[in-house]
């Protein structure tokens, strides 16, 4: 008898918990910001020296309160961020815009780090590189040797 009633136990056991199995999990909903980029990386490519250096990276809080960004860090001088002070409301879309100074030729690789309250990603790094080269020189006129105009080569 008692063999019988341990082994029905057993099966209510086992019954039970295949029924909590099999319900559907309910997907929590956390509150909070949320901060969701286009693109992260910007490649310039090759640009001349003195060339505009900004390009903008467009963000969306796709949270239910409101998302606010702390002052993001660049990893040089030489690169600078400018974002919205004000907070983002859930749904609405904004940008960072970053400047890279192009007065010096050469490649770079740099990132900004954005801080914000956001609940998915506290802190997104964003990252720009590209090669700055010198403008090619202008071709001069050359005198032509039998004193008529001026050609250019």
């Amino acid at each position: 008898m008692m063999k019988k009633i341990l082994i029905l136990f057993v099966l209510l056991i086992f019954s039970g918990s295949w029924v909590v199995a099999q319900q559907p999990k309910v997907q929590e909903q956390k509150n909070g910001p949320k901060i969701s980029f286009k693109k992260t990386i910007h490649d310039y490519g090759t640009i001349y020296v003195g060339s505009d250096g900004k390009c903008v990276f467009e963000f969306t809080n796709t949270g239910n309160e409101p998302l606010i960004l702390s002052k993001p860090r660049s990893s040089c001088g030489c690169t600078v961020p400018t974002w919205p002070k004000e907070p983002i409301l859930p749904g609405e879309t904004n940008k960072i815009v970053v400047t890279y100074n192009t007065r010096h030729s050469g490649s770079f690789n740099k990132t900004v780090t954005v801080y914000s309250n956001a609940i998915n990603n506290k802190n997104v790094v964003l990252r720009i590189k590209g090669k700055v080269v010198p403008k090619p020189k202008d071709a001069l006129p050359v005198k032509a040797m039998d004193g008529k105009a001026p050609v250019n080569r």
